[in-house]
């Protein structure tokens, strides 16, 4: 990683951090151990790349960064509620989060539970409040985004597909689809978020599009390539699940040498796809050559 990316990706994670801490402020009353449980799982931990892309795509069009800083912290909201109900006996059944108990774990199934309801809420309330945007139909157009992103034609369709994926047999297409949803979708909205607070009508998104999409596969095929390469000490989180459940995955259907060069492929496509952007583009451009590169 470089220098100019681990200094942007940690600078989100501290305002990532302290926007949650002053959000989920635990209350005196009998829902403490909620506000515990959410604190539990949104601070502390996590790449943060969701909100670096918000952030890093709105600074191309000047927005304010305490208004992006908004949005990126609706965006990780909607995320970190995906790995709680993710991680439940239900779904994958995890103990394991960015190095910690998972929710269900730390606290019992039904308060993990509301934990992820009460994230998912608060994340359109923050898009939904004009102290985020003045103008409503910015804010109108952030919400419907990210809805649709997070439901049944994103990430939570692509989760159902997931879970098919353990008693079916998937070829290359179908997998491909699954991932767009399941992972590329929250990837894509974060840029498509950046650019709305931009003001950027859509037919000028298209090539902050083809980023996203690249992106959002090498991503996941990356994540393939270190469940069944990495080490679970510095990811944080279980491995080789998908295998031994017997899901078709990039790697069991392309192979580990041919998903890699792919995955390099969509970084390199993802790039040149930022062509017409100069040096203020620059975060994005490493956020995708990260991807390549990372271990957890």
């Amino acid at each position: 990683m470089t220098t100019t990316l681990d200094a942007a990706l940690a600078r989100m994670s501290a305002d990532i951090d302290a926007r949650f801490a002053r959000l989920l402020a635990i209350p005196d009353d009998p829902r403490a151990d909620l506000y515990r449980a959410m604190r539990h799982a949104a601070i502390g931990g996590g790449k943060r790349l969701r909100p670096l892309l918000v952030g890093a795509t709105a600074d191309l069009f000047g927005v304010d960064r305490d208004c992006s800083g908004d949005v990126a912290l609706a965006v990780e909201a909607i995320h970190v509620y995906s790995l709680i109900h993710d991680d439940l006996p239900a779904m994958d059944d995890d103990d394991l989060r960015r190095g910690k108990p998972t929710v269900h774990k730390a606290f019992d199934e039904a308060t993990a539970i509301l934990a992820g309801d009460c994230l998912h809420a608060l994340a359109f309330e923050i898009l939904a409040d004009p102290r985020t945007h003045a103008d409503p139909f910015v804010r109108a157009e952030l919400v419907m985004e990210l809805a649709r992103a997070s439901g049944p034609g994103g990430m939570a369709g692509g989760q159902m597909m997931d879970l098919v994926a353990e008693r079916s047999r998937f070829d290359l297409a179908t997998v491909t689809r699954l991932q767009q949803m399941k992972t590329g979708a929250l990837i894509s909205v974060s840029v498509e978020l950046g650019a709305i607070l931009g003001r950027v009508p859509p037919e000028g998104r298209r090539s902050l599009h083809g980023y996203a999409h690249d992106l959002g596969l090498a991503f996941q095929i990356a994540d393939d390539l270190l469940d069944a390469e990495g080490d679970e000490a510095v990811v944080g989180k279980a491995l080789r699940k998908d295998g031994e459940a017997g899901k078709e995955t990039f790697l069991s259907l392309l192979g580990v040498d041919r998903a890699r060069e792919q995955c390099r492929m969509l970084v390199d496509q993802a790039v040149r796809h930022l062509h017409g952007y100069g040096a203020e583009a620059d975060v994005l451009r490493e956020v995708a050559r990260y991807v390549v590169e990372r271990d957890r």
